[in-house]
């Protein structure tokens, strides 16, 4: 009723709901623009758990289904379609998803649709999003998906180690979006940048262009900083710098796989530094999986123009797998200044996995596979030193 009435006041210059100290419990609602969702320190919103109150949408087209199950999915928490300039933020106020009985669900197998995003903003632009606390996802915590022109920063986002799917923050076929300064622990990719699946997100045709991660600060027991799995729109000109991950699965992880297509290219990720990590570079062509049967093998990714410089690990059990496609190498691999030390998994254990990749490493420890040491030309990689 109060959103209601922001949309039809439409005063000028915007309206802000603001949510007092105490705790809310609401189900589903949707944003409008020119507001500002202001949650006072003390103030808790929650999602109701009666999950058959959740109202169900259509999937996104980029999809072409639920990303967990066919057909529709669930509406966001909080959810917003073609909504311009908004702003939620407060004093540490705390966005609950309450996703307890979500993660069972999923757990037992009874989803008849797929899970719930915390924060989903569809076709929306100029929104900032900022000192806020979102917990416990059923799904997905915040995705900003066909979008442009948001800052998502002084943000801390908290799962359980063992909550299935609960990414932090996954801008996907978006541009120019800022993320910084954020605390994220959760049970999956802490930011994971995404474009679309599969013939789905090739007919769509949206990429993600121009994302900035910066002062991250987390721990997962997937990926710290992620481009993919879905990148089917394209992922370019992304930029991910002075991040710290502790306790982690994989540091970086750039996947995709056959069946994907899209350009993969200008990717740079530095000032990185990881302790106590299974692995810490991972380039992978063949993860995710697929919405359907009817994906086209011959579509392959094409990666090329990464640069992963100035990174530091320790108790790093494996430095890295780097795995193109046979049918489409990724190229233009460049590692500079790496440096990721740690006890191998056994005796036989080997450092690096490559394969199907070229490109050059200058200053890499542990010593780094063939295929980046007999490159012919180094030239492209001498200006990430």
């Amino acid at each position: 009723m109060a959103i209601y009435r922001i949309e039809h006041v439409k005063r000028s210059g915007g309206t802000v709901l603001y949510i007092p100290p105490g705790v809310w419990l609401t189900g589903s609602f949707n944003l409008t623009s020119h507001m500002t969702l202001y949650l006072a320190r003390g103030a808790v919103i929650k999602a109701t758990q009666d999950t058959w109150s959740w109202p169900l949408i259509e999937p996104l087209p980029s999809y072409g289904r639920g990303r967990e199950r066919p057909g529709g999915r669930y509406m966001s928490f909080i959810h917003g379609d073609g909504i311009d300039d908004v702003i939620i933020t407060g004093e540490n106020g705390t966005i609950d998803g309450q996703g307890g009985i979500w993660w069972n669900m999923w757990r037992q197998g009874s989803l008849k649709y797929t899970r719930p995003n915390l924060l989903e903003l569809m076709h929306s632009k100029n929104i900032i999003i900022s000192n806020v606390i979102f917990k416990n996802s059923p799904f997905w915590n915040i995705h900003p998906v066909y979008c442009s022109n948001m800052v998502l920063r002084y943000l801390t986002i908290l799962a359980p180690y063992d909550s299935p799917n609960t990414d932090g923050i996954d801008p996907d076929s978006s541009s120019n979006v800022c993320i910084e300064d954020c605390y994220i622990a959760t049970g999956d990719d802490l930011v994971a940048v995404k474009s679309g699946w599969d013939e789905y997100g090739i007919a769509y045709g949206r990429s993600s262009n121009g994302i900035t991660i910066r002062r991250i600060t987390g721990s997962t027991p997937f990926a710290g900083i992620a481009i993919g799995s879905e990148t089917s729109g394209g992922v370019m000109n992304v930029v991910a710098e002075h991040v710290n991950l502790f306790n982690t699965g994989v540091g970086v992880h750039l996947k995709t796989n056959i069946g994907r297509g899209g350009v993969i290219k200008n990717i740079t990720f530095s000032d990185i530094y990881m302790d106590k990590v299974r692995k810490g570079i991972k380039i992978a062509g063949d993860v995710g999986d697929h919405p359907d049967s009817r994906y086209n093998p011959n579509a392959l990714p094409k990666v090329e123009g990464i640069t992963l410089k100035n990174i530091w690990g320790v108790n790093v059990q494996q430095a890295g797998s780097l795995q193109g496609l046979r049918g489409s190498p990724f190229t233009r691999i460049c590692l500079s200044n790496v440096n990721l030390s740690g006890t191998p998994l056994g005796a036989s254990a080997v450092s690096w996995k490559c394969g199907d990749i070229s490109g050059a490493a200058l200053a890499v420890h542990p010593s780094p596979c063939q295929e980046l040491i007999s490159s012919q030309s180094t030239s492209f990689c001498y200006g990430a030193v």
